[in-house]
């Protein structure tokens, strides 16, 4: 698929805003299209809901004592420097990660932690952002959290929660004027067709598919898959997603699943990042190249 050359939209007054759970999650979903609007003069920001303190190291060479000592503020400072490669405004929402529940059965999360927050609580919060960013697009996850973390939910719950609220003036009266955004978006990152076209792409250049046995295991939903109405070209930055994901050594592996694809073989196969168009106030129709599809221009 072709991209479109850059169109200059930094007088429109556009602004987009992306609810992650943690930090490393702004630059794993959606980092190539949030570079690309940003590369258009929209503004873009990404709210934090926590800080990963409980996350795992999953790159083998940060695994080390020093680094476990100083888990939150090496994550904060991985943050940063992603942030400032997407060049983008980000704020922490405040809240402690609820950490990744093992065990059968599954032990009870910490006490105090973002899952447990009561949910207007974490609402009002972002419902404060909400009305002081003024984004015409917010994005977060399904239902399903992407995947089951409990901050993952807890975020999709909190964002849908916030979308509703934020425009109403009965709702968190103190939390600044109200805004309603426009369009609420749901993030779908690799869907069963995005795999197996990339898994077969690597096949037909005779490369190893990091993808085959997942593909076996993979419980196919079609209804699922046909949820996505939006795919954003972004092809071209995909190379200032690879650098925001390397920014978070202590998440991303260089060696690991993340670069197993080569970047031109996914330009080619699968030049999008893909979304789930939930709630809108204005009229565009599907299926949508542009999370700004059918928004007017703001006036100066």
């Amino acid at each position: 698929m072709p991209q479109p050359s850059v169109v200059d939209r930094s007088s429109a007054g556009l602004r987009l805003m992306h609810v992650h759970a943690h930090p490393d999650d702004e630059s794993s979903k959606g980092a190539a299209s949030t570079a690309r609007y940003v590369a258009e003069g929209i503004d873009v920001h990404v709210v934090t809901c926590t800080g990963g303190e409980r996350g795992s190291v999953l790159n083998a060479k940060m695994d080390r004592p020093e680094v476990w000592d100083n888990i939150t503020e090496i994550r904060r400072q991985e943050m940063e420097r992603a942030r400032d490669i997407l060049g983008i405004r980000q704020d922490w929402l405040g809240f402690v990660d609820s950490g990744w529940p093992e065990g059968d059965p599954k032990p009870p999360l910490p006490e105090g932690c973002f899952a447990l927050v009561p949910l207007e609580e974490s609402t009002e919060r972002l419902v404060r952002l909400i009305r002081v960013f003024r984004p015409h697009v917010v994005t977060t996850y399904d239902e399903r959290g992407g995947y089951p973390h409990p901050d993952h939910i807890r975020c999709h719950e909190v964002s849908v929660a916030a979308y509703h609220a934020a425009g109403d003036p009965d709702r968190f009266p103190d939390a600044g004027e109200p805004w309603q955004p426009m369009k609420l978006y749901y993030h779908h990152g690799w869907s069963w067709a995005k795999t197996n076209a990339l898994h077969e792409a690597m096949l037909a250049h005779d490369l190893e598919s990091p993808y085959a046995e997942r593909l076996e295991k993979w419980e196919r939903e079609p209804d699922w898959d046909d949820r996505i109405t939006t795919k954003v070209p972004c092809g071209d930055y995909f190379g200032v997603r690879d650098q925001a994901l390397l920014a978070h050594a202590t998440q991303i592996d260089p060696d690991g699943m993340w670069f197993a694809i080569p970047r031109e073989i996914q330009q080619n196969t699968w030049p999008t990042e893909d979304y789930e168009l939930v709630e809108s106030t204005v009229e565009s129709s599907l299926p949508e190249d542009d999370l700004f599809a059918g928004i007017p221009t703001p006036a100066p």
